[in-house]
């Protein structure tokens, strides 16, 4: 039995690389997987606006709202999803360190820009 809070994972619906990504990571989180309520952010763009993220803000990076309505973004999102597999706890760890957590997030940006610009999806 699942012992997380559900939280809201606003993500790219569009992008086959992200739904990938959560078809993957419901695989290795099992039933802890029905503690996430996966929300295309094309869907839930009005309620994303008023918890204060643009449109935009939320193509270019994952976006986690947790029960209390707190919202995490970019790497600490993904940190806080993998923290809840415990096969990733230690990829949690390593990515969340002071040397490697900006430089992982720079590489992500600019890979959400390279594939958003491809769709045409770039502002």
């Amino acid at each position: 039995m699942p012992n997380h809070d559900v939280i809201n994972v606003y993500y790219d619906a569009v992008c086959p690389s992200c739904r990938k990504d959560r078809q993957r990571y419901e695989r290795w989180a099992g039933e802890g997987a029905s503690d996430i309520r996966w929300c295309d952010v094309s869907e839930y763009q009005q309620a994303l606006r008023n918890k204060g993220i643009a449109p935009e803000a939320a193509l270019r990076s994952l976006h986690i709202e947790q029960t209390d309505g707190r919202i995490v973004e970019g790497i600490d999102a993904y940190r806080l999803l993998m923290a809840r597999v415990a096969l990733l706890r230690p990829v949690a760890w390593v990515i969340g360190l002071p040397l490697i957590k900006p430089g992982l997030r720079k590489l992500y940006d600019g890979w959400v820009k390279r594939r958003l610009k491809r769709q045409g999806r770039w502002s």
